[in-house]
């Protein structure tokens, strides 16, 4: 069973703080979400790509965040 959940669950997201804890713990959407996922893998997985991938959720974050001005999930 450990395989699995390797596959699942790699090294590289449980280095101190499991990453989908730290996730759930911030009350983190699901683009603040992909990005922690992305910046925290990238070392470990698909390098420039990731940063890519976690640039892309940070621009959309950022997008969003204009659109609505300085309102958060925080303010509700």
């Amino acid at each position: 069973m450990k395989h699995i959940k390797d596959k699942i669950n790699p090294d590289y997201y449980t280095k101190g703080i499991d990453t989908v804890d730290y996730i759930i713990s911030h009350s983190m959407n699901y683009l603040e979400g992909n990005l922690v996922k992305y910046v925290t893998r990238y070392k470990f997985k698909n390098g420039l790509e990731d940063l890519l991938k976690a640039k892309w959720y940070l621009d959309r974050l950022i997008t969003d965040y204009n659109e609505k001005g300085e309102e958060d999930e925080t303010s509700k």
